[in-house]
């Protein structure tokens, strides 16, 4: 990776700042990207030192139109980014239906509408270069209905189903697109959100250092989708052969017998 220069959203903190950590120890130049400009320059100058690599600062509101247009502009500026990591997104509190709509929008635009436009020009920039690496960070929520606020669920249900399309769409350009499900992470998020996370149980919270490993030897290993806490990933692909089994009925040309 000495070579690779990665830009990465969300990456004044928590799962985004683990990555330039981790990424700059590899030897990977950043463009780091969040809204917290002074965060940004203090790591951006702990990592120039620390390992020697090049890092930009760009100060940007994913919420904002120009400033997400200025970000997403970037890939088709700056031939030399090789890798997006698409992780800026943010939860909010209580349930759906009880909760406001104003931060709900707010998180819609950032998880899904700003994800979206990024993963689209890194995509469209890599593919005429023939190379690049796209990871778009979803969570184990995108699976599970029973918990959590509906529609930050959605949101990672779409981030997921947008991955698993762009890997069929680039599957011969020889762009890498990889979905990332993390679980209860040890990161901000959660005080954002109004939470503590030490009201969180301690054997379902993992340390974002050993997320962001797990997920970058997953990429490294080929994964397609990485779930860092599963230890049997038979256990994924049997969800996705269930998925598969039902395709071929999905769409036909009579209801089924038990609506006639």
């Amino acid at each position: 990776m000495t070579q690779q220069l990665a830009l990465i959203t969300g990456a004044s903190s928590g799962i985004g700042a683990t990555y330039a950590k981790q990424l700059a120890t590899r030897g990977s130049n950043l463009i780091l990207v969040a809204r917290d400009a002074a965060r940004l320059d203090a790591l951006a100058a702990s990592l120039r030192e620390a390992h020697g690599v090049e890092v930009s600062v760009l100060a940007a509101d994913l919420t904002r139109t120009e400033d997400l247009q200025r970000v997403a502009q970037t890939f088709a500026d700056n031939e030399r980014i090789t890798m997006l990591v698409n992780n800026a997104g943010m939860t909010v509190e209580g349930e759906f239906v009880e909760g406001e709509i104003a931060p709900i929008q707010t998180m819609l635009a950032l998880n899904i509408v700003a994800l979206t436009q990024l993963a689209h020009s890194a995509a469209q920039a890599f593919q005429r270069r023939g190379n690049g690496t796209i990871v778009n960070l979803a969570s184990v929520l995108a699976i599970v209905n029973e918990s959590a606020n509906g529609a930050y669920n959605a949101s990672k249900a779409y981030v997921l189903s947008l991955t698993r399309n762009m890997q069929r769409e680039l599957a011969e350009s020889g762009v890498r697109v990889q979905a990332v499900l993390p679980g209860l992470t040890r990161t901000e998020i959660f005080e954002r959100s109004g939470k503590s996370v030490s009201d969180l149980p301690a054997d379902k919270l993992m340390e974002v250092e050993d997320l962001v490993a797990a997920a970058l030897h997953g990429l490294e290993s080929g994964e397609l989708v990485t779930i860092p806490s599963v230890e049997d990933m038979g256990l994924w692909q049997n969800y996705d052969n269930a998925r598969f089994a039902i395709l071929p009925f999905i769409s036909l040309n009579k209801p089924a017998s038990r609506y006639l």
